[in-house]
């Protein structure tokens, strides 16, 4: 078959979370990402498709959509990869509000970040001396992993947690916890065990690891909040945090 009449059948989520989806017909072409058919709708069948993208290359997260049921980096998802049966489902992310179209509300997602005490509170001033961390350190060992998140929302949107209990913090928020309590610099730990010991918070999770399952980067968010919990309960038994 010819690139000219190599077609493919694609719907698109419309309108907000009561919306519906629509079917376009656009061309199949050679190493064509899952953005790329998205942005071809846009600009030659219908400029009023709302969604989300920055760099294309896999480095901010903000393309990330729902693809044929799973949460996927649109910019490095290639169509041949993810196709069923002639067939291209794309729909914004799950367990957030959508604003319109593909685009999801990630308010809710930076709002929990916050909650989890996800910034780093410095324990210095400028004027004191850089201090140095090795990377050979635990501490910075434990972390390795958990500071490589971009924070483009797809474990949560893949979090069965999410899904049944909106209050969970969830995999992203719990995970950027994680790196801030083996950072040596920062002065918030225990009130930050404290946020991420309450209700919603670490214990919530049900270790099912949909988050490691589904990270477009293989991280494990799964074994941060398991540390969390060893970390929160020791706190605990210290008399550092309530229950």
């Amino acid at each position: 078959m010819s690139e000219a009449v190599s077609t493919l059948k694609v719907s698109l989520w419309r309108g907000g979370s009561d919306g519906r989806f629509k079917t376009y017909t656009v061309p199949l072409k050679a190493n064509q990402t899952v953005l790329d058919i998205v942005t071809w709708v846009q600009r030659h069948l219908d400029p009023t498709l709302s969604y989300r993208f920055a760099c294309r290359v896999g480095m901010c997260g903000s393309c990330a959509m729902t693809v044929n049921g799973r949460p996927r980096w649109t910019c490095r998802t290639h169509v041949t990869k993810v196709i069923q049966n002639g067939m291209l489902e794309v729909a914004p992310l799950a367990n957030m509000p959508v604003i319109k179209d593909l685009a999801a509300d990630m308010r809710p997602f930076f709002e929990k970040w916050v909650t989890a005490h996800g910034t780093f509170a410095a324990s210095k001033t400028r004027t004191d001396a850089i201090e140095p961390i090795k990377p050979d350190e635990p501490a910075r060992r434990a972390a390795d992993e958990a500071i490589e998140c971009i924070n483009c929302g797809a474990c949560y949107a893949a979090c069965d947690t999410v899904r049944w209990n909106p209050d969970y913090l969830g995999p992203a928020a719990l995970n950027r916890a994680w790196s801030l309590v083996n950072d040596v610099r920062d002065s918030d730990r225990t009130s930050r065990l404290a946020a991420i010991s309450a209700e919603g918070g670490c214990h919530n999770c049900h270790s099912h690891q949909s988050c490691q399952e589904h990270c477009p980067q293989s991280l494990n968010p799964t074994r941060s909040i398991a540390g969390l919990k060893r970390l929160s309960m020791q706190a605990f038994v210290r008399g550092e945090i309530n229950a």
